[in-house]
Formats: C-alpha cells, sequence, structure tokens
C-alpha cells in the first residue's frame, strides 16, 4: 500500500471551523467585511466589537477613522443588506495606530 503525503492541517481543521466560530453578530460581521467593504478599506481598518447594534471599528490611522465616519451611511446599509437579520445601527471609528 502506498502511503499518501500528509494533507496540510487547514484543510483538516476546515470542517470544523464552522462549529468554533461563535455565533455572534461581530463573529459574522468580520467574516464578511472584506468582501462588502472591499479589501482597500479591510486592510486599513478593521471590526473589533460590537454592543446594541454599534460596530467599533478599529483604523489604522485618524484620517481612515475620519473617512469611514463619513461614509458609515454607506458602509451600514452594505454591511446590513449582506447580513442575515441586519441589527447594525451605527459606525464607530477609532484610530489604532500600531507603532
Amino acid at each position: 500500500m502506498r502511503r499518501l503525503a500528509p494533507r496540510p492541517i487547514g484543510l483538516a481543521l476546515e470542517g470544523l471551523r464552522a462549529e468554533w466560530e461563535p455565533d455572534t453578530l461581530l463573529a459574522v460581521v468580520q467574516r464578511i467585511w472584506q468582501a462588502t467593504v472591499g479589501e482597500t478599506i479591510a486592510e486599513a481598518a478593521q471590526p473589533t466589537a460590537e454592543r446594541g447594534g454599534v460596530l467599533t471599528v478599529a483604523c489604522v490611522a485618524s484620517v481612515w477613522a475620519q473617512e469611514l465616519d463619513l461614509m458609515a451611511p454607506a458602509l451600514l446599509e452594505r454591511l446590513n443588506e449582506a447580513l442575515p437579520d441586519g441589527g447594525l445601527r451605527r459606525l464607530r471609528c477609532v484610530a489604532t495606530p500600531h507603532n
């Protein structure tokens, strides 16, 4: 019997990933974030918390936080359309630069 090459661990764990992921609004937003807001925004900003429909987005610079504040109505609309039950009321964009 010929031995097959080892499979990457990622393939073995992929089936379990869905079971391990929390079923929260934040987790769903984090999964759809890049596809919904686009690669450029996703590289500069990530959703980090959600409470009562307010999504906190950590941005790499204050200029990004300001820009996303201006874009918030459009981003909220796109995010709520992509979410199964909507649920987001407001974006809270904060600068968290990496030093």
